[in-house]
């Protein structure tokens, strides 16, 4: 006789407060989840993935946002049906949660050891020597370096993967029988993301938990999954093993989301001008921190004497992990940090190193897209102001420059009224058309886009890579994209520079670097690429 499940959710729905885009966040959902089974929730942002996940771990902003249908069975106890306090006991020791954004979750102020210490506490008191060797052996079982350190250690001092596992190691220093992760890779380099991921598969192994894995990534799902369900506007539309899911869909909507995933085939390189439009000779940036009495100081070179030619038209794709010194070369070629050597030619012409020592006219010829455009723009001034700001800095006509914001809205897919609306009120893909936008206010002839799509659903992804298309080819641009992923950049780039601890290790076309690398760190790069037409569903005989 089989084990009864771990988790049930019958006909659970839930509603959202009133003047909301819909009456419910999620109606109907149904799904059953066993002891060592990975069950993948995948949708678009909205589509109330991680509403069921909150509704499980008792943790909706009630009574704004409560169930008003169906139950949630966890260990044969209906979850809806508790209390606070029965809540709270469960939370931790029978049901682990794994956020999307670790320094969010984490208090920045206490110590690695303190917080995970904080969860073994709520559930009763140990002796100290107990309590420490539970906190590093789960430091450990994560596979962190050094655990003691770690445990001695804030935050800020860790990288974005080592904060991830941190957050694994407190969801599971009880030893939960059901872990929820809701979107736990999204915004991690692949490397990453890979190790990330086989953690967690070798942990479940190892614990025999239940795994409810959040993500809208089917790269991800084809590596992890045992089954999976799919949710479109509060409602599984589609679920099944993996194999039947990922290998015959039967939803339109589950083929578009498969559709939509970066297909990883490079492009062909198309024929640039001999003469470069720009000009990178020499490009060094070491970051310094100042010691004290009791710590030395820190020296970690970000960029080492990078040297390269852009064309104009051209796209050059800048990949490798996060603290490779990506980010560092988009800030440097904009003159948003200063350099501490080497040169930046622009069409011919010497530019300073800091944006604030060139003239108006070069200050236009580089613009940024950022990773966050939440982060980037004002959330006090509409987005019509914001995209408004650099030509009324030059001086150009208010009418002209009202006439000039309304076509940019329209070129990048967005209504005239879009102007009078501030940040918030847009989704975290429209609000990215915004930051373009804006980029292109200025009419430049290199865009600089670090990241721009590495936080978006896979088709709201495919639609703002399609739109950055486009605007290259219409206003002639060259561009430096910076990402993780390489799928993104095989689709995007004619030339792809991979970057590590500050260097660039390798450089060519997009399809001999893809497809013959000569750098073993690039071999490593995609080997641990997700890679949906290469992957097999867990469980899957080719």
């Amino acid at each position: 006789m089989s084990a009864p499940p771990v988790l049930q959710v019958q006909g659970l729905s839930i509603r959202l407060p009133a003047g909301a885009e819909r009456a419910l966040a999620v109606e109907g959902v149904d799904f059953t989840l066993s002891a060592g089974q990975t069950l993948c929730l995948v949708g678009e942002s909205g589509s109330g993935k991680s509403m069921v996940a909150s509704a499980v771990m008792g943790l909706l902003p009630k009574p704004q946002v409560a169930p008003v249908a169906g139950r949630i069975l966890f260990e044969g106890r209906d979850l809806l049906a508790l209390g606070e306090t029965e809540l709270r006991a469960l939370r931790g020791k029978r049901m682990g949660m794994v956020f999307q954004e670790p320094m969010t979750s984490l208090n920045p102020v206490l110590r690695i050891g303190e917080q995970i210490g904080e969860v073994l506490d709520a559930h009763g008191p140990l002796p100290a020597e107990q309590r420490r060797a539970r906190i590093i052996s789960a430091l450990t079982d994560v596979g962190l370096p050094e655990p003691e350190l770690i445990a001695q250690s804030f935050p800020f001092r860790l990288s974005g993967g080592q904060r991830q596992r941190v957050m694994i190691a407190a969801a599971l220093v009880l030893e939960p029988a059901l872990l929820i992760a809701d979107e736990p890779t999204t915004a991690l380099d692949v490397t990453t993301q890979a190790q990330i991921l086989a953690l967690m598969r070798e942990l479940q192994q190892r614990k025999g938990m239940a795994l409810l894995f959040i993500t809208h990534d089917f790269g991800v799902v084809a590596d992890i999954a045992d089954r999976v369900a799919v949710m479109r506007l509060g409602r599984v539309v589609e679920s099944g093993t993996a194999q039947e899911v990922l290998r015959a869909p039967r939803h339109p909507y589950t083929r578009a989301l498969i559709a939509a995933i970066p297909h990883g085939r490079a492009r062909a390189s198309g024929a640039f001008e001999a003469a470069p439009l720009l000009n990178v000779q020499g490009l060094c940036k070491t970051y310094r921190s100042a010691g004290s009495l009791l710590r030395r100081g820190r020296e970690v070179p970000a960029a080492r004497n990078l040297s390269f030619t852009l064309s104009r038209g051209e796209t050059l794709g800048v990949v490798g992990e996060s603290g490779s010194g990506k980010s560092t070369l988009g800030r440097l070629l904009t003159g948003l940090i200063a350099r501490d050597s080497g040169q930046v030619q622009f069409d011919g012409r010497a530019l300073a190193p800091e944006l604030r020592h060139r003239p108006a006219s070069e200050r236009a010829l580089i613009q940024m897209v950022f990773q966050d455009p939440y982060a980037s723009l004002n959330p006090r001034h509409t987005v019509g102001a914001a995209i408004a700001a650099g030509p009324l800095a030059q001086g150009q006509p208010r009418d002209k420059v009202s006439a000039l914001v309304a076509e940019l809205l329209a070129k990048v897919g967005l209504g005239p009224d879009a102007a009078q609306r501030y940040p918030h009120e847009f989704s975290g893909g429209q609000r990215q058309r915004v930051a373009i936008a804006r980029a292109l206010a200025l009419r430049p002839q290199l865009l600089v886009a670090d990241e721009p799509v590495s936080a978006l659903d896979v088709s709201v992804q495919a639609q703002v890579l399609e739109l950055f298309e486009q605007l290259r080819r219409e206003f002639q641009l060259s561009m430096v994209f910076i990402t993780h992923d390489l799928r993104v950049a095989a689709q995007m780039c004619d030339r792809v520079a991979v970057m590590h601890r500050g260097n660039i290790v390798e450089m060519g076309e997009t399809a001999t670097v893809l497809g013959q690398p000569q750098h073993d760190y690039t071999r490593e790069l995609i080997a641990a690429a997700p890679n949906f037409a290469r992957s097999q569903p867990k469980g899957f005989d080719a």
